[in-house]
């Protein structure tokens, strides 16, 4: 494959992203990944566009704003676009939107620019048209050229005027705004959505008017679109103006000058963010004189007078509530801070984990602690520090319990032969399903995507069906009464029939997937891997359970001492065993097959340190292993070559360096494949 097909492959694939999230979030409602995470899809887009001038789409988010409209709602034209602003994350970014200003204006340096600053709410946009000061048609932001007419809806929000009597008041324009849920109110409904944009999102599309009426839906108007006969020089000026008329503006808006006082600003606000009873992300800059926004106008999908200065996306200031114990599939006791609810990076957390107990001693955390929590990316957010200045006389520690909260066996900190230490983890003592916690974690990983990948079996399933004694080990999935959950509140004759044939399409299964599906501590993706070619076949797995044939496992490349360990109290566990039977009655288990050994690649090791260009990792291992060749994740002597992208980590190339790896390039690796760049 030439390199140009595989950045056009890179490509699409990232647009489909983009295009599937747009859809789930301006379409259903539903935020499937963090404002950080969405907003570095259309980054990587852009900058494939900036780099391969060939690559074109339609769905680009240089060339859309929002998502195509709803069916449900009549859809009407914006009289002026509804566009999207640009981010700025760092001082630098600001600096570089202050300078193009400055260049396209002619001005020098020292032409001093005044902005209003105004906190950016997580809500839904709305343009309200007026003429002749009567409010005549509400319409959704839709795809930016096209929204959705939800006239009725909006009408039922107090905050927006239905008729102004100022003389002032222009005869015909679109005011625009934010409609949200005060986080106060959305403690009542935290039920039914997911966070408080959510909330306000369903709330304005619902058919029912009357359903909407019920929803307390507030209005905070920033800006305006098409007018006639308005009478306003600055932003400020129009801000003003609309307190004036009885509109709700945002208490927080300012007027600045320079890009250091905007920091500054930026600072305050974000550390005051708690205190706010609604959701903010951000702070939008724009020039408040409004003839040099007209001078200025639009690039692409975006004014050039105007851009957001996004908050950090992975840090919030929360309170702790109470410290919960979790219970994982291998017996972990997890300490879990139950959280005042804060937005961080447009998903509303409410959970964050305290790793163990140790670490819970080590930054002295306690209940009732004022607490920076942070989030990036998929990682499950957790809490960084306390502030114990402001630590009052009701904060109190905690006790991690020494006996499991679940079963009632002692929990342990096991010895570690490595570190010669015990280990930071407290676990439950109980072996396998005899902990009710344990197994239902166990039989959630069981159907998980990368398991049995069950469609239609998720965890509230798992929990759901192991309260009504439908399953209570493994094998239990596979023998359903499907009458009984046919009749059950929630499901119909249809999602019974689906959950059937998802469950039956899952009887075959590779060797590989079902030792991986069957939980064993130590034993991740790539051991099961490993042990599925040692093994070959499902009934020599099962027969392999006397201790004289497991030691022969150390001898296997990859499988040490922990992961031999944790086969030996598997098989040791008699419940196990009467479930790998059971199963054996059940399933058809592919035997593994070893791999074509006469590829280009074969018996060379490689590992990816960096980022690549028009490639990802997982299609590199792909790579790799079609031909013959393996990928490891550390560098070690028996790497063999190790393929530098962008920014690739220092203390990996200086190891390989040092241990005389070969070193190669992206073009060098696919050269190697007879791929042409």
């Amino acid at each position: 494959m030439k390199k140009r097909d595989l950045v056009k492959k890179e490509y699409n694939k990232k647009i489909k992203q983009l295009n599937f999230y747009n859809k789930k979030y301006f379409d259903h409602n539903i935020s499937e990944i963090s404002d950080a995470d969405f907003d570095n899809i259309k980054k990587e887009i852009i900058k494939l566009e900036n780099d391969y001038k060939f690559l074109k789409s339609k769905k680009s988010p240089s060339n859309i704003v929002g998502f195509k409209p709803s069916k449900n709602f009549k859809k009407v034209t914006h009289r002026v676009p509804m566009l999207s602003l640009a981010n700025a994350f760092i001082k630098d970014d600001l600096i570089n939107f202050e300078k193009k200003i400055l260049n396209f204006l002619s001005k020098n340096r020292d032409f001093e620019l005044s902005y209003s600053a105004e906190p950016k709410i997580d809500g839904i946009s709305a343009s309200l048209i007026y003429k002749n000061g009567e409010f005549k048609t509400g319409l959704s932001r839709g795809d930016g050229k096209e929204g959705e007419d939800i006239t009725a809806n909006l009408a039922t929000i107090k905050d927006i005027p239905k008729k102004i009597k100022s003389n002032d008041f222009p005869e015909d324009i679109d005011i625009r705004g934010e409609v949200f849920i005060q986080n106060s109110d959305f403690e009542n409904l935290k039920d039914k959505f997911a966070n408080p944009r959510n909330a306000a999102s369903g709330s304005l599309r619902q058919k029912n008017p009357d359903d909407t009426k019920k929803i307390p839906l507030k209005f905070i108007a920033y800006t305006f679109g098409y007018e006639k006969g308005l009478k306003a020089k600055n932003q400020s000026d129009f801000l003003k103006n609309l307190d004036d008329w009885g509109f709700k503006t945002n208490p927080l808006n300012k007027i600045i000058e320079g890009v250091d006082n905007l920091l500054i600003n930026y600072s305050k606000v974000e550390k005051d963010r708690i205190k706010i009873d609604f959701d903010i992300d951000g702070i939008v800059y724009k020039i408040n004189n409004l003839e040099l926004q007209k001078r200025l106008g639009n690039v692409a999908n975006s004014p050039r007078w105007a851009i957001a200065h996004k908050f950090a996306s992975n840090k919030a200031i929360s309170k702790i509530l109470n410290i919960e114990i979790q219970i994982g599939r291998t017996g972990a006791l997890t300490p879990v801070a139950k959280i005042k609810p804060i937005n961080i990076g447009g998903v509303i957390v409410s959970n964050a984990t305290l790793h163990n107990e140790d670490e819970i001693d080590r930054k002295d955390i306690r209940i009732g602690d004022i607490a920076t929590i942070e989030r990036a990316g998929d990682v499950i957010p957790h809490i960084l520090s306390v502030d114990k200045l402001k630590r009052n006389k009701e904060s109190t520690k905690f006790i991690f319990p020494k006996k499991c909260p679940s079963c009632g066996s002692k929990t342990i900190k096991e010895f570690n032969n490595t570190t010669k230490k015990e280990d930071a983890v407290r676990r439950c003592s109980s072996e396998g399903y005899d902990c009710e916690k344990i197994a239902i974690e166990k039989l959630k990983h069981f159907v998980s995507k990368e398991a049995f990948n069950i469609e239609g079996f998720g965890k509230k399933i798992v929990e759901n069906f192991w309260n009504l004694n439908l399953i209570k080990l493994p094998q239990d999935i596979f023998n359903l009464d499907f009458k009984k959950i046919e009749n059950l509140e929630g499901w119909g004759k249809q999602s019974m029939e689906n959950l059937k044939y998802s469950i039956n399409q899952r009887k075959n299964i590779s060797l590989e997937r079902l030792i991986y599906s069957l939980g064993i501590r130590h034993i991740g993706l790539e051991n099961a891997k490993i042990l599925s070619k040692y093994f070959k076949s499902f009934s020599k797995f099962i027969s392999f359970s006397n201790e004289a044939n497991l030691d022969d496992i150390l001898n296997i490349d990859g499988i040490g001492e922990t992961q031999l360990n944790s086969v030996k109290n598997f098989f040791g566990n008699k419940v196990n065993l009467k479930i790998l039977k059971e199963l054996q009655k059940i399933l058809v288990v592919k035997d593994s097959i070893n791999k074509n050994k006469n590829g280009i690649l074969n018996e060379k090791t490689f590992m990816v340190t960096g980022k690549l260009n028009g490639i990802s990792r997982a299609e590199v291992k792909s790579l790799i292993e079609e031909n013959s060749g393996s990928s490891v994740s550390t560098v070690t002597q028996k790497l063999n070559y190790l393929i530098l992208g962008e920014k690739p980590t220092k203390k990996k190339v200086d190891k390989a360096k040092e241990l005389k790896v070969t070193i190669l390039n992206q073009s060098q690796f696919l050269k190697m494949l007879n791929i042409t760049s």
